[in-house]
C-alpha cells in the first residue's frame, strides 16, 4: 500500500473507531505484515467505503486475524462471548486482543443465538462497516470446502450489502487446528470481485438465501481451489431423530 494511502487509512481507523482497535491497528498489524508477509491478492476489489460483507473459507483460528491484517479498512467480525468474558490478567489480554482486531462478542449456539449473532452483523452493515463471516459455520479439519449456511445470504439480501468472497490459502499449516502459537508460514489472502446477490430475490425467500449462498461459496471456491465436502460442517448427529431432521427435512442452516 502506497504511503499516503495507509496515513489516510490510519487517520480513518484512528477517528473513527476505539482507542483499543486503533492501537491494534498501528502496532499489531504493521508488525504481523513484517513478520509474515503475507501475499494479497485483490485488495483493490474491496470498498473503501460504505457497507460490505467480507466472505471467507475458514481453515485456522488464524482466519481471524489475517484478513483484519490485509483488509485495507476497518473490518469487524463476530467471536464467541467467552473470549471477552475472562477474568485476570489472562482475561484482561484474551479481551483487548480480540477488541485490537475487530472482534464482537457473540453467544454460540443455534436457532434464537444464531439469529441473534446475524442480527449483531446486521447492525455492524447498516452502521456503513465491513463484517467478515464463515459461511462454512466453523473451521474444516481436514481443509475441505463445505457448504455455506444462508446467514450470508440474509445478511446480504436484507442490508443491500455487497459480498466480497476471500480465499485464504496456507492459514490452515500456519496455525493447524489445535496449536496454540503460528508457525512461520506463507499464506495468501485472495479478495474476489464483489458479489451482488440482489437478483436471487428478497431476504424472505427460502429460495433466494440458498441461491445466494451457493453463488458466494462458488466464488470462494474459485478463489482457493479446495476439494468440496457437498456437506456441511457440523457434528455427527447425537441420534437418529437428528440423523432424520438433518437427511429427511433438510432443514436451512443459518
Amino acid at each position: 500500500m502506497p504511503a499516503e494511502e495507509e496515513t489516510r487509512e490510519t487517520a480513518d481507523v484512528a477517528s473513527s473507531s476505539g482507542p483499543v482497535y486503533a492501537l491494534g491497528r498501528l502496532v499489531l498489524m504493521p508488525i504481523a505484515r513484517l513478520i509474515y508477509r503475507p501475499k494479497v491478492v485483490g485488495r483493490k476489489n474491496v470498498p473503501r467505503h460504505g457497507r460490505v460483507i467480507l466472505a471467507s473459507n475458514h481453515q485456522s483460528f488464524i482466519d481471524s486475524i489475517a484478513i483484519p491484517v490485509v483488509t485495507p479498512r476497518r473490518v469487524q467480525f463476530l467471536a464467541k462471548s467467552t473470549y471477552f468474558e475472562g477474568t485476570g490478567a489472562k482475561g484482561w489480554m484474551s479481551r483487548v486482543f480480540f477488541e485490537s482486531i475487530g472482534a464482537v462478542a457473540v453467544r454460540r449456539g443455534a436457532g434464537a443465538a444464531a439469529q441473534e449473532a446475524l442480527d449483531e452483523g446486521k447492525k455492524i452493515l447498516e452502521s456503513e462497516s465491513a463484517f467478515a463471516i464463515y459461511p462454512e459455520g466453523t473451521r474444516s479439519l481436514d481443509g475441505r470446502l463445505y457448504r455455506g449456511r444462508t446467514g450470508v445470504a440474509w445478511l446480504a439480501l436484507s442490508t443491500g450489502a455487497p459480498v466480497v468472497p476471500v480465499g485464504l490459502i496456507g492459514t490452515d499449516e500456519l496455525m493447524p487446528v489445535g496449536t496454540k502459537m503460528p508457525k512461520l508460514k506463507k499464506v495468501s489472502v485472495v479478495f474476489g470481485e464483489p458479489i451482488d446477490v440482489s437478483h436471487h430475490g428478497p431476504a424472505t425467500s427460502g429460495r433466494a438465501r440458498r441461491a445466494a449462498t451457493d453463488e458466494i461459496m462458488a466464488a470462494i471456491h474459485a478463489l482457493t481451489g479446495q476439494e468440496l465436502a457437498h456437506a456441511y460442517n457440523e457434528s455427527p448427529p447425537a441420534d437418529a431423530m437428528e440423523k432424520f431432521k438433518r437427511n429427511i427435512l433438510r432443514r436451512e442452516r443459518f
